[in-house]
């Protein structure tokens, strides 16, 4: 009986370790996540080649988590994307006060190049599940997209995000 006791501890041990170091969420899709408060290198997926993630970050973005609640910093490619909306594209258009606006970001390329580009801050609602999130273009035009987000690792205490974005 012991023997059975303990092997079921270990296998909670090992799957709360499991779930800290993947970034398991809550499951609610309502945006609150078990990890900690803290920063977290995550990569971004999409279901578009048009719609990536800068080049130079790998399909990487930086995870914040703050009072459960997660976004995730996308860096993209030039300014083409003027807006995103989290939800679908006729969505978007109906509730335009909850667009989200794009941030100026530079990035330094390996061989010494540096562009401005936009970023966007986009609201997680769940780990390691698609989610819809629409784009607007630089022509006016609003495009669905799913997307998703799975944690890599937390980042270290004064660790720099771009060098970990280039990085893994």
């Amino acid at each position: 009986m012991r023997k059975k006791i303990s092997a079921l501890a270990c296998l909670l041990v090992a799957a709360a370790v499991m779930c800290a170091f993947t970034g398991c969420s809550s499951g609610n899709g309502s945006g609150k996540s078990s990890l900690k408060d803290g920063k977290y290198l995550s990569s971004f997926t999409t279901d578009s080649s048009m719609f990536h993630v800068n080049e130079a970050y790998n399909d990487h973005g930086i995870l914040t988590v703050k009072n459960g609640k997660m976004t995730i910093h996308i860096t993209l490619v030039p300014q083409n994307i003027v807006r995103l909306y989290r939800g679908t594209a006729s969505e978007a258009e109906e509730n335009k006060k909850d667009l989200i606006k794009p941030t100026t970001d530079v990035v330094h390329y390996d061989d010494g190049y540096d562009e401005e580009v936009y970023g966007f801050d986009v609201p997680v609602p769940e780990l390691k599940k698609e989610f819809d999130l629409a784009l607007l273009g630089t022509h006016g035009n609003w495009y669905d997209h799913k997307v998703s987000v799975k944690v890599i690792r937390k980042l270290k205490s004064g660790e720099d995000e771009e060098t970990a974005l280039k990085s893994e």
